[in-house]
């Protein structure tokens, strides 16, 4: 259990690290105050890679590489990406309106998570 969870906090590490750079990276590249594309990208490329690895470690037995890489690198990078595994798992289970919701209420609920938590800290820093 304890070198599990040091395989996570490691892989967390350089996920973090690695969509730290990325966002850096793309705002010198892009004008700052648009579109957050550098989340956008990172969302995307984070979830396209928890796509191949997921048929990687099942085809070739390195789901023991899961905590590490899924939970850590890919989950410090972002989280998104598990979020699209759990929703196409679902869909793929044929459980499409159990997809719908979890997708619906992931973004609505945590967008309005952000929101409390933003009045409430305004509240109390103001």
């Amino acid at each position: 259990m304890l070198a599990t969870a040091f395989q996570v906090a490691l892989g967390g590490a350089i996920g973090a690290t690695l969509r730290y750079l990325a966002g850096v990276g793309v705002y010198r590249l892009i004008t700052p105050g648009g579109f957050p594309v550098a989340i956008l990208g990172v969302n995307i490329l984070g979830s396209f890679l928890m796509g191949l690895f997921v048929v990687f470690a099942a085809k070739t037995s390195n789901t023991h590489l899961s905590p590490f890489v899924m939970t850590g690198i890919l989950g410090g990078f972002t989280t998104f990406s598990a979020f699209s595994l759990e929703a196409y798992t679902l869909f793929e289970r044929g459980q499409t309106g159990a997809a719908a919701l979890y997708v619906t209420l992931s973004v609505v609920l945590s967008i309005a998570g952000l929101i409390v938590g933003i009045l409430i800290a305004r509240g109390i820093w103001a």
